[in-house]
């Protein structure tokens, strides 16, 4: 058989890459398989593009030094705003400074994509630090007269509004109670900037909120906003890999409810749908009280917990032989 892997990352365990890698080895002796990680835009989303082939030293979300990865293909950039203004680089929410972290990294990488002849710009906003609006990033571009030679696109990976971000993702951040309303309060001027000095109303628009705002901030100023999903999928032509194979693989490391809101997994589902193409999800663990249209398997309940957090890598090869063996007896 001809078979695509294309699973998302298993978020704090392992990548992408390595899923895919792990799923192929455990099937290429019987099948011909062919590889392709996904992303929403979060983590992972220069992986998912072929990966990075440039790095720059840039802000950090609280200022200190950080090499940032990214990808130059063209006149196309990569920027994954994780790699520069990320919470894992501010030490995670215990470490973190919600109110001071900054996007500012972000934007300088924007405009080193630009001085290294960019043009088409997709900055992948998720797992960030920071709830500034995007100030930070906008304050790196100026003067903002050069994005008007620039093409932007933001690679949303939830659809929260721009003054939402607060409280929806300010807690995971570390912000406090006191803190999640300051931060409120300051999304709402900003937005009220926003909207005088450029008249574009970023407080109503759908995934404004990604990255603690940093979506909005840049749509202000020209970018446009769509599902993570949708973007990574066009860019690597998902819909003809998946037309092209006898049976789709996919999966993440937590199968739930969101995962069929605008995700990799309900993503890589639905196209498996309309091109009447098999699927199987492999997950680290899934909801069990949700109907699935494709069989479901979860590294915990055939292997355990311990043995899918610590072989996570051979888990995922023990489970991908047994998911494959029992969809070829059913078919």
């Amino acid at each position: 058989m001809r078979i695509l892997v294309a699973p998302d990352k298993f978020k704090g365990t392992v990548s992408a890459q390595t899923v895919a890698e792990s799923i192929r080895a455990a099937l290429s002796a019987d099948h011909e398989v062919f590889i392709q990680p996904l992303a929403d835009g979060g983590e992972g989303t220069i992986e998912a593009f072929g990966g990075s082939n440039r790095t720059d030293v840039v802000s950090g979300p609280l200022n200190s030094p950080v090499s940032a990865q990214w990808r130059l293909h063209g006149d196309t950039a990569i920027i994954e705003m994780a790699e520069a203004s990320g919470l894992t680089l501010a030490g995670g929410l215990e470490d973190n400074d919600p109110i001071a972290a900054s996007t500012i990294g972000t934007g300088q990488l924007i405009a080193i994509a630009i001085e290294r002849g960019a043009r088409n710009i997709i900055v992948g906003a998720g797992g960030s630090a920071t709830t500034d609006g995007g100030l930070g990033a906008l304050e790196a571009l100026y003067p903002l007269e050069r994005l008007r030679e620039v093409s932007i696109t933001v690679a949303c990976d939830v659809a929260t509004r721009f003054v939402e971000a607060a409280e929806t993702f300010g807690p995971q951040k570390g912000a406090s109670p006191s803190q999640v309303r300051f931060l409120k309060r300051r999304l709402e001027r900003v937005g009220q900037i926003y909207l005088e000095e450029r008249g574009v109303n970023v407080l109503q628009m759908e995934m404004a909120g990604a990255a603690g705002g940093l979506a909005g901030g840049l749509a202000s100023v020209g970018a446009s906003l769509v599902n993570g999903f949708n973007a990574v999928s066009e860019e690597v032509e998902l819909l003809d890999l998946i037309e092209n194979v006898d049976l789709v693989i996919t999966g993440e490391g937590n199968v739930d409810k969101s995962s069929f809101e605008g995700k990799v997994v309900g993503g890589v589902l639905k196209l498996a749908d309309e091109t009447k193409t098999h699927a199987i999800v492999i997950a680290g663990n899934f909801e069990e009280s949700l109907s699935y249209s494709a069989p479901i398997y979860g590294l915990t309940n055939e292997v355990g917990t311990e043995s899918a957090f610590s072989q996570t890598q051979k888990s995922l090869e023990y489970v991908a032989k047994l998911a494959v063996s029992n969809w070829e007896k059913a078919r």
